[in-house]
């Protein structure tokens, strides 16, 4: 489990920056500011069904790329999985964001998420070490 979560964090970590400012309008959006205090009202059952629908699509999305691709359908097979990460970035980011407090009442979704921060303040440190590392190469 830890493994798969260190793998999945660390490719959202490096498209992270590409993809930030996209969330950031997207966020800022009046319609999506109503629907996320929609969304943090309701019980935290729903919210984890709101949750868990588009992450598991967005989820099963990826890997059915991956498997297009190794067909030798590259367009196709990077089409899809931009498309996937485009539906995490934008909906299950935001479901996740509105009903966070709810949602980390669940000890295991707590459990998993403080699993989540560890890898991300790691790679956050690697990344830090790579870029003071590559400074003192070039200068």
């Amino acid at each position: 489990m830890r493994l798969i979560i260190a793998i999945l964090v660390i490719i959202s970590e490096i498209a992270r920056p590409v993809y930030r400012s996209l969330v950031n309008w997207f966020a800022s959006l009046s319609i999506v500011k109503h629907f996320s205090e929609f969304v943090g009202a309701l019980p935290r059952g729903v919210i984890l069904v709101l949750f868990a629908v588009p992450l598991a699509i967005a989820e099963l999305s990826r890997i059915y790329a991956l498997i297009v691709i190794a067909k030798g359908h590259v367009i196709s097979g990077l089409v899809i999985i931009s498309l996937a990460y485009l539906m995490s970035f934008l909906l299950v980011e935001r479901l996740f964001h509105a009903g966070r407090d709810k949602l980390l009442t669940y000890a295991w979704l707590r459990w998993i998420m403080d699993r989540v921060q560890i890898v991300r303040s790691w790679v956050a440190e690697v990344k830090e070490s790579i870029v003071m590392a590559m400074r003192g190469w070039l200068g």
